[in-house]
């Protein structure tokens, strides 16, 4: 059973692969723990006989989405940086600590 594109493919490109590279795609083509990974990360379900086309554009898609998780852990930590630099974090800290807690009224 070959896996199917979600959009309609606009382009083919050529690839230029390595024998480690052509090795790591053998490896994805069995059950092992790296593609149960791949599977999770590009968000489908891999099967045995996947093309090979198909099994790199999930590797092109789980890379990105990597890419993107790291470029928001960056974000966040550049905004918590920010946060810390202007005092706001101490601030807010501050008016926590004179909040009282919600289990307070507990008996």
């Amino acid at each position: 059973m070959a896996i199917r594109l979600s959009q309609p493919a606009k382009a083919r490109k050529s690839l230029p692969l390595t024998e480690r590279d052509l090795a790591d795609l053998e490896r994805l083509r069995r059950q092992t723990p790296e593609r149960d990974a791949l599977a999770d990360l590009a968000g489908v379900v891999v099967v045995e006989g996947v093309t090979e086309a198909a099994l790199l554009h999930m590797i092109f898609t789980a890379g990105l989405r990597a890419i993107q998780e790291k470029a928001e852990e960056h974000a966040y930590a550049s905004a918590a940086a920010d946060r810390l630099a202007s005092g706001e974090a101490d601030e807010i800290r501050r008016i926590a600590r004179r909040r009282r807690p919600s289990w307070a009224d507990e008996d």
